[in-house]
């Protein structure tokens, strides 16, 4: 190396030395995905309010956005919507958990034992397709309208792609993987922990987000079977008054409840994903 360019990296690291430590800060969030994402719904909302004050359209049965907005002030500032709220975010939240829990364990049974999955899948893959509605005159003669019955149907409706989920993508890990580890001796639990939980992983949060989004379908159902409270009983409410704009506002809090359990989930399985190098759709 030349005297010149010794002296230069000195130079440089007698300048770093003299500028001190770099002032430690959070990164900056990027806001454009979620803007570009508000662009749809926001650009149709205006072109109905516009189509509405304009005459072209009456409103009556598909109110504006401004009186649903109205509604929604409405509901939140006396008090009554925060009660609704609680009770179904409760709900699916109870339901999540015990619908995910039963379904993983179910899912890895049946992945690791050939006679589980020859016994019980074909029962659960018929079970699977009922609907929702079909199991309320059941749950109600079985558990009565209390939230027994609401969080049972819940459970039911996160289990199945939650099972689904994790055994397709325990029996889909390459075989490969598992003799290496095998060749490296690895325990039972050393080879679940370090081989088959990470290959499982991205599949099983797209099942638990898949359950999560039936979690807040089936919810609906629930609150069908005679609840005094939550947004399904707001939903009911709305109807027998002929109120669409109350049904139309507990629809939008619907969607925003789920999009904020759904990015929740994305949120927590983010930095256990972080060794992924996957496609990023045209990135």
């Amino acid at each position: 190396m030349t005297a010149e360019a010794t002296a230069g990296l000195e130079n440089s690291a007698l300048a770093i030395a003299a500028a001190g430590p770099r002032p430690w800060s959070l990164p900056r969030p990027d806001w454009r995905p979620l803007l570009l994402g508000l662009g749809l719904p926001v650009a149709a909302a205006l072109a109905w309010e516009a189509l509405v004050r304009s005459g072209l359209a009456t409103g009556r049965l598909l109110p504006p956005p401004s009186r649903i907005a109205v509604t929604l002030w409405k509901l939140a500032r006396t008090g009554e919507l925060w009660p609704h709220v609680g009770a179904t975010s409760g709900r699916v939240g109870l339901g999540f958990v015990l619908g995910g829990v039963a379904g993983i364990l179910s899912g890895l049974a049946a992945s690791y034992s050939p006679l589980f999955r020859r016994l019980v899948d074909p029962t659960l893959q018929g079970l699977r397709a009922i609907p929702s509605l079909a199991w309320v005159p059941l749950f109600l003669l079985w558990l009565g309208i209390f939230e027994t019955s609401k969080v049972a149907l819940i459970a039911v409706g996160v289990f199945f792609p939650v099972y689904l989920g994790v055994m397709g993508a325990v029996l889909g890990v390459d075989r490969k993987l598992v003799e290496v580890g095998r060749i490296h001796r690895l325990s039972g639990l050393d080879l679940a922990r370090r081989i088959l939980l990470p290959a499982i992983l991205p599949a099983l949060v797209v099942a638990l987000r898949t359950g999560l989004g039936l979690g807040w379908m089936f919810v609906v159902a629930a609150e069908y079977m005679g609840a005094s409270e939550g947004i399904g009983y707001l939903l009911v409410d709305g109807q027998q008054l002929g109120k669409p704009d109350q049904i139309i506002a507990a629809i939008l809090v619907f969607a925003l409840l789920g999009k904020v359990a759904d990015a929740a989930i994305v949120a927590l399985a983010t930095p256990a994903l972080r060794w992924q190098d996957a496609y990023q759709g045209g990135r």
